[in-house]
């Protein structure tokens, strides 16, 4: 039975969802912390290594053959899950800069984000930039301190960087007993508790609070000098840290900090708890300027990931969303404005990695998937009201470039298939130069370890062995001109490559920055874009 708009378990369905990003440098914890969120909450039974030489299980949000084989995230992957009353859709995100693409277009799918530091690193590149990308859409961030146990920097340091380099207040939340050889636990700074810090089994839940920082177990536990540094240093927080502001937390101007060891699962109850009480609820999205209320509205959704061949068995494509507001009954009838005609959504997915499960219905916050026939790409709008429509998603500028080929052409079609799935799911661009003799297809790409997953896709997925090979071009743009105009451009000529993407666009691939900016500045009445 449906639920009305205005019907109060319609209110709670969309109050008790979190959905959240993790983001982070490489090799900061992300993944780790991810799979020890999934064991905690009861998900999984026993975490995977995101290392692939141990003899463990496979992280789960790792699904693809590739990331198992390097311990590497390549694409965003969605988790749902339940704690405390809570439904959580977590998405964990590539951390590699190769693949920031991919994580910008997920960035836009949540509520907040939850940013993982290494305490031994502090704030890093990749970091630095995902965390931009947030502030941009003002985003709620919390912070994970991770690696505690290891020799790091000084906890105070950390925040300082956290303020001076990011530009954000910090809010300690919890506070390290000691570092490194000398860490022994973390104190929940309001109620003054102690966790003892005991590495136990890395797949079993081994947290509890245990003594009161007012107590003697705490000199007991570290000793005289330990405990009298310790509250120093809680002394001087107490007078120089602002306490916890929620509504600058929901303006992306604060961020609560936690402290851990994801690795032996220490801190991470604490802040699982914690994304309960924190981490936001659904909140309206802009269409046309004019705000989209979660439970005011009907069902609207847009499409923010596209990925192909999940599921082994059924080889199709996924087409992921993120409910924006209003209730997903099976069998709706919506609009989709891109293609200007109304659709039948007959199922949904929910997603844990790459495991899919039918529902019947999905509230404001829930990311689904959908099975993609052709019909949807990333930036659609889905919408029971025709006046709904969400903005596109932008891509980025290609910076590397190949040409791919096929070294079995008895696998033509399945190769054929290949480049289809792979520029509809956006990771590469493909082209086809428009005079060259051969068709074989061009890949553009962001970062150039995409070419590599590419490579790796058609030999697992299509059982197709290919080979690129780079090419000296390092921009590419799209001139709002004819082919007839683009030939007789002044500046025109060696250096630059005439070819046509997928929607039977020009687009110009240079060789040089150089050559680039004349032909530009050659012909100012042409209007040449930097995305397709």
């Amino acid at each position: 039975m449906a639920l009305p708009l205005n019907d109060p378990a319609f209110a709670h369905e969309i109050a008790r969802r979190r959905t959240f990003a993790i983001i982070s440098h490489p090799d900061a914890g992300k993944t780790t912390l991810t799979e020890k969120l999934l064991l905690y909450a009861g998900a999984v039974h026993a975490a995977g290594s995101v290392r692939p030489k141990r003899n463990r299980g496979h992280a789960t949000s790792d699904w693809m053959a590739i990331e198992q084989a390097r311990g590497i995230s390549i694409t965003s992957t969605v988790l749902q899950f339940e704690y405390e009353g809570c439904l959580f859709n977590l998405l964990d995100t590539p951390g590699h800069q190769d693949f920031s693409e991919d994580t910008y277009r997920t960035l836009t799918a949540v509520d907040s984000a939850v940013m993982v530091i290494d305490s031994g690193k502090g704030i890093e590149p990749q970091t630095r930039k995902l965390f931009e990308a947030c502030r941009l859409r003002q985003i709620p961030i919390l912070t994970f301190i991770n690696k505690m146990d290891h020799e790091g920097l000084d906890p105070l340091e950390l925040i300082d960087e956290l303020e001076k380099v990011l530009g954000i207040a910090a809010c300690p939340i919890n506070w390290p007993v000691g570092t490194g050889r000398r860490f022994r636990g973390i104190i929940e700074l309001d109620t003054r508790r102690l966790l003892q810090f005991d590495p136990g089994s890395r797949d079993q839940r081994v947290e509890s609070w245990t003594s009161s920082l007012d107590d003697n177990a705490l000199e007991e536990m570290i000793g005289t000098e330990q405990a009298g540094e310790l509250h120093e240093t809680l002394a001087l927080l107490h007078a120089v840290v602002s306490g916890f502001d929620e509504p600058r937390f929901r303006r992306g101007e604060q961020t609560p900090v936690f402290f851990g060891s994801a690795l032996n699962n220490f801190g991470v109850e604490a802040f699982l708890n914690a994304l309960v009480q924190l981490a936001p609820s659904p909140a309206p999205r802009l269409s046309h300027g004019q705000e989209v209320s979660p439970q005011g509205a009907p069902f609207s959704a847009f499409v923010f990931k596209i990925q192909g061949n999940m599921d082994p068995n059924h080889r199709d494509s996924m087409a992921i969303l993120r409910v924006c507001s209003g209730r997903f009954e099976r069998d709706m009838l919506v609009n989709h404005p891109r293609l200007g005609r109304k659709i039948r959504m007959t199922r949904l997915h929910r997603l844990f990695a790459r495991d899919r499960e039918t529902i019947d219905e999905a509230f404001p916050g829930d990311v689904v998937g959908v099975v993609n026939p052709g019909l949807f790409t990333i930036g659609d709008t889905l919408s029971v009201d025709d006046t709904i429509e969400y903005a596109r998603l932008p891509s980025f500028p290609p910076e590397h470039f190949c040409t791919l080929f096929n070294d079995d052409v008895s696998r033509n079609k399945q190769f054929r298939k290949g480049i289809e799935q792979l520029a509809e799911e956006g990771v590469v661009q493909v082209y086809y130069s428009i005079d060259a003799v051969r068709r074989d297809p061009i890949l553009a790409a962001v970062g150039q370890l995409q070419f590599d997953v590419v490579e790796a896709r058609f030999l697992q997925e299509y059982n197709v062995r290919t080979r690129s090979s780079p090419l000296p071009y390092v921009a590419a743009r799209w001139p709002e001109a004819t082919l007839e105009e683009v030939r007789n451009l002044r500046a025109y000529g060696t250096g630059i490559l005439l070819a046509r993407d997928p929607l039977d666009r020009i687009v110009l691939l240079f060789s040089s920055t150089w050559s680039m900016q004349r032909l530009i500045e050659e012909n100012p009445t042409v209007r040449f874009r930097e995305t397709g």
